[in-house]
């Protein structure tokens, strides 16, 4: 038998099989070990990448304040701290919600002092840091919208589900508004902790980037203080005509999530931000009108998402290409930068070098990150029988892939996904 050609390849196909073999809860459980085996670090951030054993390489104060690789910091294991530590929390809140679990709301406690940590590590107020260097308290000068969005959504969503004690709520509470104000006396540019620029990123802009974020600003701050300045502010803004074809901000949040210019035909993961202030937007409203208004950009938004699904089937489990942990390689972009267009010229020309050094990198940006954004969006969706339809789909991602071989943390929206259909479930 051990030698008969039927035998053998069975034996083989179930040594290759990758992960889809788990059902999607012991998949999600798998996402939810490794995260916290690898990609959590000291600071309680988590990380972008690592090399399959954890290893990093943490930038020094000197690449901080040299601006190496770029001052935005693209491209390093800790760029996006905020950014992924306020988006996952979306995953521990809801599992804690379903579940009661104490060991959950321990891990959402350590996401939420990182983020309290990165607020308040800078020099400058209302400031959110990406990452923090080898001494513990250097960090690059520039954040983004992409990274100060999170932190207000992730603290709502702490707040909101319950998790807190009442000594936390008062003093989360007390840090969402703090910044919330700050944000407003910049006319709600986000400021950065020094050269090149003094802001980097815009809550204000008629676009998709920025329209759901600032209608989520102004209503959380109504909800977490009950002044109705803030709400009338609110109503105004949602209202009011921007842009160059003078449409109404709610316009855009009634057509969903578009994709950035110039990132690729698929693009869930920043598009996500814009879809969890629509889902924060939609749980706050209370006028069925608007309410309905939100529904209706989440359910578009979670049909464009529902497109990248499918991009599984473009990545090889078992794939060997390199990945280089090495993000010095991009330094050979580098040079001086007296402007943000100047580090945004850096980052990405470093970005390129860091590609050609990485062949793995960009496959699983492309076929890991995508359909597990995607698959988190369509999930967000509170047309459950919309979701249901795609519960299949979702499932598939979760269970596709091999977490213990994944070197970018991107996979953890596969957790978010999982909780909400949970959720879903529930209702």
């Amino acid at each position: 038998m051990l030698r008969s050609p039927t035998f053998l390849a069975c034996l083989i196909a179930g040594l290759l099989l990758p992960a889809f073999a788990d059902t999607p809860e012991q998949a999600a459980q798998k996402a939810h070990d490794e995260i916290w085996k690898r990609f959590v670090d000291e600071y309680d951030l988590v990380l972008d990448y690592t090399a399959l054993d954890g290893t990093i390489i943490r930038p020094t104060p000197e690449d901080c304040r040299e601006m190496k690789p770029s001052a935005l910091s693209w491209g390093v294991p800790n760029e996006d701290g905020p950014m992924f530590n306020g988006l996952y929390l979306d995953a521990l809140c809801t599992h804690w919600k379903l579940t009661q679990d104490e060991d959950i709301r321990a891990k959402a406690r350590r996401l939420i002092n990182g983020l309290l940590r990165v607020s308040t590590v800078g020099k400058t107020p209302g400031f959110i840091a990406r990452g923090i260097a080898t001494d513990g308290k250097t960090t690059y000068p520039l954040g983004s919208n992409d990274q100060t969005t999170p932190w207000h959504y992730g603290i709502y969503r702490f707040l909101t589900d319950g998790l807190a004690t009442p000594e936390e709520k008062t003093k989360l509470t007390a840090a969402f508004i703090e910044n919330m104000k700050i944000l407003d006396q910049h006319d709600w540019k986000m400021p950065t902790d020094g050269p090149p620029c003094p802001y980097r990123g815009d809550f204000l802009k008629p676009t998709w980037e920025g329209v759901p974020r600032i209608l989520f600003c102004l209503k959380a701050m109504y909800h977490f203080t009950s002044d109705e300045s803030w709400q009338k502010r609110y109503l105004a803004a949602a209202h009011e005509k921007v842009g160059k074809k003078e449409r109404p901000r709610i316009d855009f949040c009634r057509e969903g999530m578009v994709f950035d210019p110039g990132q690729g035909p698929r693009h869930s993961w920043t598009g996500s931000e814009g879809v969890v202030c629509l889902r924060a937007l939609w749980e706050m409203e209370k006028d069925p009108e608007l309410k309905a208004l939100y529904a209706e950009g989440l359910r578009h938004s979670a049909e464009l998402s529902a497109k990248s699904l499918s991009l599984i089937e473009k990545f090889d489990v078992n794939g060997t290409e390199v990945f280089n942990i090495d993000w010095r390689v991009m330094n050979e972009a580098w040079r001086p930068q007296t402007s943000e267009k100047d580090a945004v010229d850096v980052a990405v020309a470093g970005l390129r070098v860091q590609s050609r050094n990485s062949p793995r990198l960009h496959l699983e940006k492309d076929y890991l990150r995508e359909p597990c954004f995607a698959a988190w969006v369509v999930s967000l969706c509170p047309d459950k029988a919309y979701v249901e339809t795609q519960q299949a789909a979702i499932e598939k991602v979760i269970t596709h892939y091999r977490f213990d071989k994944a070197h970018l943390s991107q996979f953890f929206p596969v957790e978010s996904a999982y909780w909400r259909l949970q959720e879903h479930a529930a209702q």
